[in-house]
């Protein structure tokens, strides 16, 4: 079997895979599509393992089929976008319904592995963005610890 053929029926597995776990079902009255992944969200524990083996098993294929690194960041960033908010109680959930993290990825992988395409510039500035965000989320503790030390030391004073 030849290893275009390969990557392209691993591909079809996981746009099936994608699929159930985003767009598996039409919201009565609507043509809105869910899937299995915020319904079985909805239950402790269980429910929040399912997508990120399955966003394990996207990313890996997009590292053997040679998508750009950037791009492969931009998928982790849509899976920390969708595990961080929907850890959030609820709101979480209800996020979960709208974000679609398996479908996005999927297309990102199609997109970039077909023909070993390049990162785009709206690739690079996803993750450009996101990447200062986190690093502003991460400093703020410390600011914050510096704003307080430093009151404090003039209330001292």
């Amino acid at each position: 079997m030849g290893t275009a053929r390969w990557g392209a029926e691993r591909v079809a597995a996981l746009r099936k895979i994608a699929q159930l776990l985003d767009a598996a079902l039409v919201v009565p009255g609507t043509t809105y599509r869910v899937g299995l992944d915020p319904i079985l969200g909805l239950i402790p524990v269980l429910g929040d393992l399912v997508s990120p083996v399955f966003t394990l098993a996207i990313l890996w294929q997009a590292r053997d089929l040679g998508v750009p690194r950037v791009v492969q960041l931009r998928m982790i960033f849509n899976v920390a976008i969708d595990a961080v908010l929907g850890a959030v109680p609820l709101l979480g959930d209800l996020f979960d319904f709208a974000w679609k993290a398996n479908l996005r990825n999927l297309a990102l992988l199609e997109r970039h592995a077909a023909g070993a395409r390049r990162a785009t510039l709206s690739d690079w500035l996803f993750v450009a963005i996101l990447t200062a965000a986190v690093l502003a989320v991460a400093a703020l503790p410390f600011l914050l610890a510096a704003w307080l030390a430093i009151a404090l030391g003039r209330a001292l004073v």
